[in-house]
């Protein structure tokens, strides 16, 4: 339309520029949708033919929604912006739609185009807001807009839930299944597939952690089937899985034969004046808005996945986790995860103490956090062994068949592995014949194909030969148990007691012995309160029960009364350090049974308020047999013969304890003279009567 016949137009919207606005909704749409980009970027041509020679294009809103909670329009943003600043003249637009989806960015642009008289434009028609029909036509085809998207959302939705609960909605299905008929789901028909499925639960049941089963995969080279986008089409892949993908298979419900819908809730909030789109957490499967169980044939049953969850939580680091099915640990603590507090109910926790940070202590928090007291708390290291007693009471007579068990594990080692591995020979050799059978149809004269077709035959073939060497590899390595290892065996079943308490028989193993035959260990003060009674849960219903004795807390394990004298008596002169080499020179052992050290020394004194010192007082009036030595200059023997003769007196705390001797002793004119003579002559005369009358042997 020529400007002599749009009467809208007029020069001073001509003097500004033309904004042409794309949008498309999503990037689905960006990708198929392609005509429909052809006609929005053809509003480029409409704008020239209105007289437009500045034309600018925002296309930066392709594949953004418009609607409401959507993320910010950058596109839109801009353009308001330039509207604003009366840069503007006219904004095109293939639909009203296009511009916004949402009441209050609609009124925003027609608001801000009415102040600085910027005309709106489609495909059809140009709207000029200083018209009340051009605003009455644009409100309503806004109005129209926002019911039309509220309407298709509502029908989807509504189509989409219904769906839903008949099972039959099916967006992707995880990798192990696949669609068979009219919306029925069955297992992929590939048993390689179904084998690396099976394999994920079967190595998580083993080592009852996520990591170690992904470690498990990769330290064997073992693929597992993954989906990946090809060509915009979702096929199977194998590679070596990520951590992330065994816990997706892990905690998918799928798997266990259940349908659910609706795992995530998307809300609305306002934040800063904007609505915000927020997606929640992943609801339980049980709570999600469509659960169907037994709606397909599952790799595990629920009962199983249930379990599973529980062992995955509890490995976490959260605080409603369940101990009793946690990875078990290299801790020396062997009832962690299964005691239970009498009192209270609660699961017991374990610490650790000492240097070393390996004796374990049973706690119950009780009401603590809240400002209350601890339940119970003693010792770890008695009671595990009063309960490895009572395990080796039930569990000795079943060592045979243990021992038949590990030979039957032994003889299995790396099964898991070599089956992997020869379903993917076979499905490798399948296509080495399909690659063969593309090349030998090829038209040899036609070098190029051919010498393609021949270069992925070859490399199929050398994949198959790796294979080949890698079965052949474990087949070399595999362990092969003679009689004499097996009557070893054998022994070690009929003398469970002395495997168990083996030093080579790690906490670990004895951990998950226990949580395989125990299902949870109650513990109850006696009314004497310096005993426990604990009642063991066994696996499948029976109950045994046995007392023991407090096991006494460090605080309760007092310093012998010989031991705070020697303290006290030493503390008047003697450091710490000295104190402690004394009591240890003595075989003293502190209340734990630990060996005297300087900060056991003090930490006694600040106990019992025994005065003392870090380091020895100097006393330059009272020496050491190596002072005493040095200020004589002589050596420590010939100060050990005077103090043996009788001639020099010395002081001793307790045995082992420094010498105390006296400067003003080593001064006098008896043991003076002995020293002398002996720095003269070199012989140590200790009867000095007779000395002065003896003819000396030279003149």
């Amino acid at each position: 339309m020529k400007l002599s016949q749009h009467s809208k137009i007029n020069k001073k919207h001509l003097d500004r520029k033309a904004v042409v606005y794309l949008r498309q909704s999503s990037d689905k749409q960006v990708r198929q949708n392609t005509e429909s980009q052809r006609l929005q970027y053809a509003l480029v041509n409409r704008a020239k033919e209105l007289g437009w020679e500045d034309i600018e294009t925002i296309d930066i809103d392709l594949g953004f929604s418009a609607g409401l909670g959507a993320v910010d329009r950058i596109g839109f943003d801009r353009m308001i912006a330039l509207v604003a600043k009366g840069e503007v003249g006219i904004v095109l637009s293939r639909e009203v739609s296009r511009l916004s989806r949402t009441d209050k960015d609609w009124c925003r642009l027609l608001e801000v185009c009415q102040i600085f008289g910027t005309l709106i434009g489609d495909a059809e028609q140009i709207y000029d807001l200083s018209l009340l029909d051009d605003q009455l036509i644009l409100g309503i085809k806004g109005t129209m807009s926002v019911v039309e998207l509220k309407v298709l959302q509502m029908r989807l939705l509504a189509g989409t839930e219904e769906k839903a609960r008949r099972g039959e909605l099916i967006k992707l299905l995880p990798p192990g299944y696949v669609i068979a008929g009219k919306d029925k789901v069955s297992k992929d028909p590939d048993e390689r597939v179904q084998q690396g499925i099976s394999l994920v639960f079967k190595k998580f049941r083993e080592l009852w952690s996520i990591r170690q089963t992904f470690l498990w995969f990769h330290t064997n080279g073992v693929e597992l089937p993954v989906n990946k986008s090809i060509d915009e089409k979702i096929k199977i892949v194998w590679q070596l899985p990520t951590k992330s993908f065994i816990k997706d298979v892990l905690t998918n419900a799928f798997y266990a034969g259940v349908y659910v819908y609706g795992r995530r809730i998307t809300e609305k909030t306002v934040e800063e004046g904007k609505v915000v789109k927020k997606i929640g957490r992943i609801l339980k499967p049980e709570e999600c808005r469509v659960f169907i169980p037994d709606h397909h044939e599952g790799y595990i049953d629920w009962e199983t996945y249930l379990e599973n969850r529980r062992m995955i939580n509890a490995n976490s680091l959260n605080l409603e986790k369940d101990e009793s099915v946690a990875g078990v640990r290299a801790g020396q603590g062997l009832l962690s995860g299964v005691l239970r507090c009498g009192i209270c109910g609660r699961m017991m926790h374990v610490r650790y103490w000492g240097k070393s940070g390996t004796a374990a202590r049973y706690l119950c928090k009780g009401d603590f956090d809240s400002g209350g007291k601890y339940c119970q708390v003693f010792g770890g290291g008695t009671v595990d062994r009063r309960f490895s007693k009572e395990i080796l009471r039930v569990l000795s007579p079943f060592g045979i068949q243990a021992s038949m068990e590990a030979i039957k594990r032994i003889d299995e080692r790396n099964d898991d592995r070599r089956r992997a591995l020869e379903k993917q020979l076979q499905q490798m050799e399948y296509e080495v014949r399909r690659a063969f059978e593309q090349y030998n149809e090829a038209d040899p004269r036609n070098r190029l194909v051919a010498a393609e077709l021949e270069r992925r035959w070859n490399q199929k073939l050398e994949e198959v030969e790796t294979l080949k060497m890698k079965l052949t590899k474990i087949d070399d390595g595999k362990s092969l148990i003679t009689e004499n290892e097996r009557d070893k065996i054998l022994n070690m079943g009929q003398n469970f007691q002395s495997v168990w308490e083996s030093e080579h028989c790690r906490p670990e193993t004895k951990k998950k012995i226990i949580r395989t035959v125990i299902e949870e260990v109650i513990v109850n003060p006696l009314e004497s309160g310096e005993d426990l009674q604990f009642v063991i849960h066994w696996k499948g219903g029976c109950h045994t029960a046995f007392e023991m004795g407090r096991p006494k807390s460090g605080a309760k394990q007092k310093t012998s009364e010989e031991d705070l004298e020697i303290i006290r008596k030493m503390g008047v002169r003697y450091g710490d350090e000295e104190i402690a080499r004394v009591l240890s020179r003595l075989g003293r052992r502190t209340g734990k049974g630990k060996r005297w050290n300087e900060q056991h020394v003090r930490d006694i004194r600040h106990k019992y308020s025994i005065p003392g010192q870090k380091n020895t007082k100097e006393d330059p009036e009272i020496l050491s047999l190596g002072e005493a030595a040095r200020y004589c200059n002589v050596s420590q023997g010939t100060i050990k013969k005077l103090v043996m003769s009788q001639i020099l007196k010395k002081e001793q705390v307790v045995p082992w304890a420094p010498w105390e001797i006296k400067r003003s002793d080593l001064d006098s004119e008896l043991v003076r003279k002995i020293i002398e003579h002996l720095q003269k002559t070199g012989k140590l005369i200790l009867n000095m009567t007779n000395l002065g009358n003896q003819m000396s042997l030279f003149q």
